[in-house]
């Protein structure tokens, strides 16, 4: 491969890593699908695979294994397929929309670099988005006033640092800087003629460290542990009103809301997985995983506004940790050929019967099946599938104020069986 074809194939990967997170999560709206092959192993050996340059992200420590200069980069599809359905105690005059499918297709992926200084000291550096979620809802939808669309990103620049300390034990540090984007827009019940709309747009930076060790116990057995460090995204955006009527603006000025900067503090929760790596043989080696995330230290991301009392523009929202569990296998075929399978499972962060509109996911089931084809001694490519399948999502989102009086009314019912399709196609490069 030509100088120049790397060249542009390194900016057009970047680009589309770029594009951050999907709106599926893992422990709560975190993916493991980075555009590697790790997507093929549903989160199973992810802190102890290290068989690319992904490990500059998954696990900085993992950068010893790696000889000379090494650059993965991935590109994948979501695909999110989600179907509300109206449950008996929304309000009426709320209408009949169901709001469509608010998440579709997303793009995403990955760009890794790992640099050698020394057979035993090596540099990297990771351009990803594996946080966020994205949603939009039809205009008429019944939860318009809750909820019309919203986006909440990150994508984070990760230098990284390793260094193997003795033939058994590797450690590794990253800086995570990440680039976190929220917009949201919530329509405002105006009593007479068409709804108005609240929306809030921002971006923040915030910063983090990755901390990872992998030990190595023989030559075809390995452990791998590593500790996030929480990130602030600290939002903060002027509310922009568009077609309030005149008495609900007079209103919102008296009580300092009209003009008012909204405060959305978000933190991308710490977490720790703790993974392992065996061969049974040449041609058979099993990874397993489990992880713990703090999602109940999230933070602020409903909004909306009851017209006729209008008190907050923000309201909290209750979430809970969640645990991670993942097994998986690889099968070598030949020489040329690596197959990847995984299951992995992840509880739910929000109260089963209570599931925000702005973040409809939960608990989830991970299925995956990938495949790696090395095309010569210094380049390989992959691809690999995901189906991410949760239980009904139930919503009771209340509220206090009737809609026929300027309220945001009751929404009740259930997201039916969603889920979510991940294809990835990635490529590693040694040389």
């Amino acid at each position: 491969m030509s100088k120049l074809k790397l060249r542009m194939l390194a900016a057009t990967l970047l680009a589309a890593a770029a594009f951050g997170a999907g709106p599926a999560g893992a422990g709560g709206i975190t993916l493991y699908e980075v555009g590697s092959m790790d997507v093929g192993l549903a989160g199973a050996g992810y802190a102890a695979r290290a068989q690319d340059a992904s490990t500059v992200f998954t696990n900085p420590a993992g950068m010893t294994r790696l000889a000379g200069r090494q650059l993965t980069a991935g590109v994948q599809a979501l695909y999110g397929d989600l179907d509300f359905s109206i449950g008996a105690g929304t309000t009426a005059a709320l209408g009949a929309g169901g709001g469509g499918n608010p998440i579709g297709w997303f793009p995403g992926g990955g760009l890794f670099y790992s640099h050698s200084l020394s057979p035993d000291t090596k540099l990297g550096v990771a351009v990803t988005g594996n946080f966020g979620a994205v949603v939009k809802y039809d205009e008429d939808w019944v939860g318009r006033y809750h909820l019309k669309e919203g986006t909440l990103l990150g994508v984070s620049i990760v230098p990284s640092v390793a260094t193997r300390v003795d033939p058994h034990w590797s450690l590794g540090a990253s800086l995570v800087a990440m680039r976190g984007t929220f917009d949201t827009a919530v329509a405002v019940n105006n009593l007479a003629g068409p709804d108005g709309q609240l929306a809030l747009d921002d971006t923040a930076w915030g910063y983090g460290v990755r901390l990872g060790v992998v030990y190595e116990p023989t030559a075809t057995s390995r452990f791998g542990f590593t500790y996030n460090s929480p990130v602030s995204l600290d939002f903060s955006a002027p509310a922009d009103w568009s077609g309030v009527g005149p008495l609900l603006t007079a209103l919102l000025r008296s009580r300092g809301l009209y003009d008012a900067q909204v405060d959305l503090g978000v933190t991308v929760p710490q977490g720790v997985m703790a993974s392992a790596y065996h061969e049974i043989d040449r041609d058979w080696a099993i990874l397993g995983s489990v992880g713990w995330q703090q999602w109940s230290k999230f933070g602020r991301v409903d909004v909306g506004v009851d017209a006729s009392n209008p008190v907050s523009l923000t309201s909290d929202l209750r979430f809970r940790d969640t645990w991670h569990v993942s097994a998986g296998a690889q099968r070598r075929l030949g020489e040329a050929w690596m197959l990847n399978f995984g299951v992995g499972y992840d509880s739910s962060f929000q109260e089963s019967g209570s599931v925000a509109l702005a973040l409809p996911t939960n608990a989830t089931w991970r299925f995956a099946l990938g495949a790696r084809q090395a095309l010569s001694r210094d380049l390989d490519w992959g691809a690999s599938f995901v189906y991410a399948l949760q239980d009904d999502l139930d919503v009771n989102t209340g509220g206090s104020v009737p809609v026929a009086v300027g309220g945001r009314g009751t929404v009740t019912g259930s997201f039916e069986r969603p889920r979510t399709l991940f294809f990835a196609l990635s490529l590693n490069w040694r040389f």
